[in-house]
């Protein structure tokens, strides 16, 4: 008893402690028992072919817990809507709300929540609805399994029972469906075709058992699974040939199998867990936060200059601090969450057009920023689906003889026909020659097994008697004695046999699967066909399989090469296959690395493979993560393409995830993009929509900033030298206003060409520049408008404040709002490129109101005053002056640094 309880916990140590190593280390008791005879892997789990007691089940489950995994965290709405509070931007409005109500200004207190709440509300909305339709997505292949499990009468304890090996009153083992949550390590599950692996297991016996787990290695075509030990000792958990994983699936056969380790602990739970911690801050943003303080450093920096100036130059300190407040206001970019959002939501609405969901908003413009997209190979860039590619003689060249035998062979075979079959039927049934087949009757057949490695039919028509015969090319060689060549038969020389076989090895070389065609003319035989009569065969050729790329893939990898973006291969699939596949797709490959190749390197030797490698094979899914965080390093913007459960990780480390239509669930889950559609080409117009999104972004930022800058270069020296406020608190604001509805259409915005053909990233250093460079100019016609109101209009007494104040509010609020039209563009403005109409009418309303306001009934209750008739000439003067300036610093501020 006491060796007994020593297996069992060394057995509930191994998989308990194993959810928190990584999936390449944490399989040392599948390895265990992979590499053990059953009745050993079955006394290492403490288990029976016959399956676990149901008090066994029972207790088992209470120490493992549900076989159930991780999955992303999720947060309630509410909770999800108040952290949208937390962005500093957001903060900092809410303070200034809150200042402006206390001080009595309910106005501006409203104004400025109402612009947060309304921002916060269309990210949520926009978020939280492309989360539940990312959910929907989500569905179960299967909720049970079949287990087997015994029961015993009352009479013996089950211990006692187990120990001892007394079997008193069984009522031996029964097959139930029980619900995959509550399978546990020991029990026996069957497996046929169609099932969902529900945990990783050990096969017991198994019968033409082919597994695809194409989702865990990128492998397309199904693996054979055994029930002997395996004896390759090299070999990893994943390359065992009698361990299922949970999440794949049965293609064909039957087996029973003992589960290992079920829930967190399995391969697919370790991933799960994997994915489901908190994802890393994207470049995006990183931008918007790296934004947000520097102007929140600005702000902190400028708001107690302008009060202190006032208070000491004027004496009014509670003015001097209103109008501090009023300036703080001015200066915050409170537009920018609204701008961001309604950007990153018509960018969505865009996509959702093309049947693309954006799970993530601030996804569309990382996308636009990609400058590397790195993709998986299975399912992606191909179909996932095996098709018939060749059909050749035994020199390789295209013979339609091999394609008949080929189609009689499985047409005419019996049972659950595999993907080769499916592939030979599909391909072979388009021609109306083979249509003829049904005209073949079946005699006999000898079924397929894993040591002879191929399968006969015996058919009979057209006057022939045939036994055609298809499997392993070895296997196939070792049974004929002649050839067919050019219709001739030939006795198969063994000088023949390295020719023949270096036209399978180039076959292999290419990337596909080969199969080998014989035949032979038999005499009507009244008994049984059996294995001896595989012989004598004629070698009539080979027919080659190949999971083939996407119809769009090579249009679409050509589009991003000429948008900027490099296309680079991580798969887990081997290096041969991946060769083709790219050469398929038109990707160029001088160099190939390997995952065991990998492990070797430090981290800035794997950045510096990062760059010059195109494809990476044979990769775990921690291998592909590592990847894309070494082209972080060398400061990439990265997304990844992925729609296996090996790809995650991946998923999860990118800046942008990219799932298609194909993918597993937990591909769903981790991406923040999933295509619907099966054309990639939706790719380059998702880069070309984030690009747009970011131009318009920027576009508000770069004028924010700039004029911000110029705004507190005037204001604190009009402070200085003024005997009164250059400007009243309630004009700030409504100046304030009035702008920021001018810059409500830049969503709609249309972006230069030359703007959207390469990668455009955030360049906080570059927006610096800009604002250092522009602001000063605003700053020079401001001063020049402050010379006319003072030497002109002789507006420099106490008695001419509010005519100063009103002449400098138009001209503040009509170049603010008339600058857009000069920065939004590399182009000459008006002349080679135009805003959009929304753009143009919002510019042409605000500056019409400007006009009007001194004369409006308004006026009075906002301090204005009727401006004289000759101050429009002036303005018109410094205007045309200020924003052909720009435009010359603008054209020679982006031939120094860049248009970004």
């Amino acid at each position: 008893m006491a060796g007994f309880r020593k297996i069992f916990s060394s057995s509930r140590s191994d998989v308990s402690n194993s959810a928190s190593l990584s999936p390449q280390k944490s399989s040392q008791l599948l390895l265990e028992v992979a590499h053990s005879e059953v009745e050993i892997s079955l006394r290492r789990l403490d288990s029976s072919p016959e399956g676990l007691l149901d008090r066994e089940a029972e207790d088992r489950l209470q120490v493992y817990g549900l076989n159930s995994v991780a999955q992303e965290r999720k947060i309630g709405p509410v909770r999800q809507f108040l952290s949208y509070f937390k962005n500093p931007l957001n903060l900092l409005l809410i303070a200034l709300a809150v200042m402006s109500l206390y001080l009595g200004d309910k106005n501006a207190a409203t104004i400025i929540a109402l612009m947060v709440v309304i921002s916060i509300t269309l990210t949520f909305v926009q978020e939280y609805r492309s989360s539940n339709a990312a959910e929907r997505l989500r569905e179960m292949v299967s909720t049970t399994a079949t287990v087997l499990r015994k029961d015993r009468r009352s009479g013996v304890p089950d211990e006692v029972n187990r120990h001892f090996n007394i079997h008193l009153h069984p009522q031996g083992p029964q097959r139930r469906e029980v619900p995959i949550e509550e399978l546990v390590p020991g029990d026996v599950i069957q497996l046929s075709a169609g099932d969902m692996i529900p945990a990783d297991v050990r096969v017991l016996t198994a019968k033409d058992l082919f597994i695809n787990q194409s989702s865990l290695t990128g492998e397309a075509l199904p693996v054979e699974k055994f029930s002997a030990a395996e004896t390759d000792a090299s070999r990893e958990a994943l390359q065992c040939n009698n361990i299922c994983f949970m999440g794949t699936n049965v293609v064909s056969g039957v087996a029973t199998a003992v589960v290992v380790y079920t829930g967190s602990a399995t391969y697919f739970g370790r991933l799960a867990q994997m994915m489901s911690e908190e994802q890393p801050q994207t470049s995006f943003d990183r931008g918007i936060q790296e934004f947000t303080w520097l102007m929140i450093r600005f702000i902190f920096v400028m708001t107690p200059l302008v009060f202190l100036i006032n208070g000491f130059t004027k004496g009014d300190w509670m003015e001097a601090f209103l109008f501090a407040v009023a300036v703080a206001v001015g200066l915050t970019p409170e537009m920018l969450p609204m701008i961001v959002t309604v950007n990153l939501g018509k960018g969505a609405l865009s996509m959702s057009r093309k049947k693309v969901i954006v799970k993530r908003l601030n996804s569309i413009q990382n996308f636009g920023a990609m400058d590397v997209l790195c993709t998986d190979k299975t399912g992606t860039l191909t179909q996932d689906k095996i098709i018939l590619e060749k059909h050749v003689d035994i020199y390789g060249h295209e013979n339609e003889d091999v394609l008949e035998y080929a189609y009689l062979n499985s047409y005419h075979q019996s049972g659950l026909k595999n993907l080769l079959d499916v592939a030979v039927l599909e391909y072979a049934g388009l021609t109306e020659r083979l249509k003829a087949g049904v005209q073949y009757r079946k005699v006999d057949e000898i079924p397929f097994d894993f040591q002879r490695r191929r399968m006969s039919v015996v058919v009979e028509g057209k006057g022939r008697h045939l036994l055609i015969c298809k499997g392993a090319v070895e296997e196939v060689f070792s049974c004929c004695t002649h050839a067919e060549v050019n219709g001739q038969t030939e006795a198969l020389e063994p000088s023949y046999l390295g020719q023949l076989l270096q036209v399978t090895r180039e076959l292999n070389e290419d990337g596909f699967r080969v199969i080998a065609i014989a035949y032979k003319d038999t005499a009507t035989n009244t008994g049984a066909y059996g294995i001896k009569d595989e012989s004598g065969l004629v070698l009539v050729g080979y027919i080659a399989f190949l999971d083939p790329p996407k119809d769009s893939a090579r249009d679409a990898i050509a589009a991003l090469h000429r948008h900027g973006v490099q296309v680079k291969i991580l798969t887990g699939d081997n290096d041969v296959v991946t060769r083709k596949v790219c050469h398929e797709v038109g990707l160029k490959v001088d160099e190939v690395m390997l995952g065991t190749e990998m492990e070797s390197l430090t981290d800035e030797q794997l950045a510096d493979a990062a760059e010059r490698i195109v494809v990476f094979a044979k990769l775990s899914p921690e291998q592909k993560a590592k990847v894309i965080k070494a082209l972080h390093r060398r400061g990439h913007v990265v997304g990844f393409m992925g729609d296996g459960i090996n790809d995650g990780p991946a998923l999860k480390a990118a800046d942008v995830g990219i799932s298609v239509d194909t993918a597993v669930d937990i591909a769903k889950e981790s991406a923040d993009i999933i295509l619907l559609e099966k054309s990639l080409m939706v790719l380059e117009e998702g880069v070309i929509e984030g690009r747009k999104v970011f131009g318009n972004i920027v576009k508000y930022i770069k004028m924010g900033a700039s004029s911000n800058f110029g705004n507190m270069f005037s204001v604190l020296g009009a402070s200085a030298w003024l005997p009164f406020l250059p400007m009243q608190a309630i004009q700030v604001l409504t100046n304030n206003l009035l702008y920021d509805f001018s810059q409500t259409a830049i969503p709609t915005d249309h972006v230069d060409e030359e703007y959207i053909a390469q990668p455009r990233r955030w360049d906080i250093a570059n927006i610096t520049r800009f604002m250092l460079m522009m602001g000063p100019i605003s700053s020079i016609f401001d001063y020049v408008t402050f010379a006319v109101m003072h030497f002109v209009f002789k507006a420099n007494t106490m008695a001419g404040e509010s005519l100063f104040q009103t002449g400098w509010f138009v001209e503040s609020l009509l170049s603010q709002t008339l600058i857009i039209h000069i920065i939004r563009t590399g182009r000459i403005p008006f002349l080679q490129s135009r805003a959009s109409l929304p753009m143009t009418l919002t510019s042409l309303i605000i500056c019409s109101v400007g006009v009007w306001l001194p004369y409006s009934p308004f006026a009075h209750s906002l301090g204005f005053t009727p401006l004289p008739f000759q101050y429009w000439f002036y303005l018109a003067g410094i205007l045309i002056s200020y924003l052909t300036l720009a435009h010359i610093v603008k054209s020679w501020f982006i031939r120094r640094y860049g248009l970004n």
